[in-house]
């Protein structure tokens, strides 16, 4: 079954904001085994709306649209969809109830241009949605489906997730589609791609998809079976002989986090956490609270990024400065040491390093960075030769120290 998604808004065009819907979208579908050729972005014009759609709707059996449903009079979706597929729009009461009593409980105003979003083309469908003004909308025809669905991300997503799902599930037939994702860490695509290269080969139902992202890569099997049991019995060898294969760079299954995983570990022990970083400049200690309930083991963060700081701060002396430079294995070490002291904490994590684009030199480039770990279980320094822009150079750090930390409380570092 073809899918086609088009992102509605000029806002897209000209760069203002990032495509992130079309990407999430892509993934679903694909996790349903349906293929998407195209991905279309298209302004705030109805002319060029229409065509737009009208060429999808004559290739693809499935078209997403996202974007363009908002109240104002750039928000052109709905009629254009309307005019498309040659259905009157009629307005719907009880659709603007429920914007009503949505805008009452966020005590905002009812602007009488919202009643556009009560316009739903004749036949449709209307999705949803507890999180905005704007539902969704499904409309079949000639056995196709056309799919509206909000522009933000937090609106779009879990309407996909809630009702658009289940709808292609139906079109698709009898049986299910079911995805495992693995989360990997600390091997590159590459090799990871080379270590499973006759599973990929001989790959059938389920199948096996690998998707890279900054420092991290994604294993998803996905399989089609009568059940959900029986889905899960064809991924299980499939996840086994994968886990032989790369052991603990698998961190995580389906949404897990880095973060989230080592907080879980920390728990389990019933350690607390403090940080100490120069060139992250706070990015791991975020990282690390960005997860729910962080309280429970983060302690301290320490952001010393002048010479000076590491010293009166973390207690890291003057000889190693001076002889080792702030950038190096002694100073990664004395920062964790310190870290662990001040704070009283049980495990520390330490980042110093390069993140350029100046900064660099012969005998330590741009991408040099330590990362030290001092626990109970142990104390280790690493040092990386990271790749890329400063911001990527920050974000793999990061990443890195905290899979170091993972795995020496695991136990698999000495």
């Amino acid at each position: 079954m073809n899918v086609e998604i088009i992102a509605v808004g000029t806002e897209l065009l000209l760069g203002q904001i990032v495509n992130t819907n079309a990407q999430f979208l892509a993934r679903e579908l694909a996790s349903l085994g349906m293929g998407v050729y195209y991905h279309t972005v298209v302004g705030d014009n109805l002319n060029r709306l229409v065509n737009t759609f009208l060429q999808a709707w004559q290739r693809s059996e499935v078209v997403i649209l996202t974007g363009g449903l908002g109240p104002t009079t750039d928000d052109l979706t709905r009629e254009g969809v309307a005019s498309a597929l040659g259905r009157p729009l009629c307005f719907q009461e009880d659709v603007w109830q429920q914007i009503v009593a949505h805008m009452q409980r966020t005590k905002r105003p009812i602007p009488e241009n919202n009643r556009r979003q009560a316009m739903v083309p004749e036949g449709a469908v209307v999705l949803p949605n507890p999180r905005g003004t704007a539902p969704g909308l499904a409309i079949r025809d000639a056995g196709r489906l056309a799919v509206l669905l909000p522009g933000p991300p937090r609106e779009m997503q879990p309407m996909f997730v809630d009702h658009v799902r289940p709808l292609l599930l139906q079109m698709i037939g009898h049986g299910v589609i079911l995805s495992r994702s693995l989360r990997v860490i600390g091997i590159g695509e590459s090799a990871l791609e080379e270590q499973l290269a006759d599973l990929i080969a001989t790959q059938s139902n389920p199948t096996i998809a690998l998707y890279a992202s900054l420092g991290e890569l994604q294993i998803r099997i996905t399989a089609k079976a009568e059940d959900e049991a029986a889905a899960n019995l064809l991924i299980a060898p499939v996840e086994t002989a994968i886990r032989q294969r790369i052991k603990t760079a698998i961190y995580g299954i389906d949404n897990e986090t880095l973060p989230g995983v080592l907080g879980q570990l920390l728990k389990e022990r019933g350690y607390q956490l403090a940080v100490a970083e120069s060139c992250t400049g706070g990015l791991l200690g975020s990282m690390i609270t960005d997860v729910s309930g962080s309280s429970d083991y983060f302690a301290s963060g320490f952001i010393t990024y002048s010479n000076e700081a590491k010293q009166k701060i973390l207690g890291v002396s003057e000889a190693i400065i001076k002889e080792q430079g702030a950038v190096s294995a002694a100073c990664a070490k004395a920062m964790a040491t310190g870290a662990r002291q001040k704070s009283g904490a049980d495990v520390a994590i330490a980042i110093t390093g390069i993140a350029g684009p100046t900064g660099g030199s012969p005998e330590k480039p741009v991408g040099t960075v330590y990362v030290a770990i001092s626990a109970p279980e142990g104390d280790l320094v690493e040092e990386l030769a990271l790749r890329g822009e400063r911001s990527a150079i920050r974000a793999r750090s990061a990443k890195t120290a905290v899979n170091l930390a993972r795995l020496l409380l695991l136990g698999e570092l000495k």
